[in-house]
C-alpha cells in the first residue's frame, strides 16, 4: 500500500486560492478498475483508493504515514509567480501591444 502526499493546485475555475492550503494524502490504486459487462460501469473493489485525507501541513502528513506504516511519495508543489497586471492595463496609453478584440 503506497500513498500520495501532495498539496492541490488551483483550478482553472477559480481565481482564489481556496482548497489550496492544505497537504492531501491519497492511496495509489491497488488493482485496476473493472468494467462491468451488463451495464459498462466501471468500477474498483478497491476501497482505499477513495479515501482522501487532509491536513494542515505537510510534515504532518508525513507523520502520519510514517506512523501507520504507509510508503508514501511526496510532491512539492512549484511556486506560482505573482500576476502584476490590472484590469486598467488593457486601457493605459503607450500600450506595448496592440488592442484586439
Amino acid at each position: 500500500m503506497s500513498a500520495r502526499i501532495f498539496k492541490p493546485a488551483k483550478t482553472a475555475m477559480q481565481s482564489g486560492e481556496a482548497r489550496t492550503k492544505e497537504w492531501i494524502l491519497e492511496f495509489e490504486p491497488a488493482s485496476p478498475r473493472d468494467i462491468d459487462p451488463l451495464m459498462g460501469w466501471v468500477s474498483s473493489r478497491d476501497t482505499q483508493s477513495q479515501v482522501r485525507l487532509e491536513f494542515d501541513t505537510k510534515e504532518e502528513a508525513i507523520e502520519y504515514a510514517t506512523r501507520a506504516g504507509i510508503a508514501y511519495t511526496l510532491s512539492e508543489p512549484k511556486p506560482r509567480k505573482p500576476i502584476k497586471k490590472s484590469y486598467a492595463d488593457n486601457f493605459k496609453f503607450g500600450r506595448t501591444t496592440n488592442w484586439t478584440h
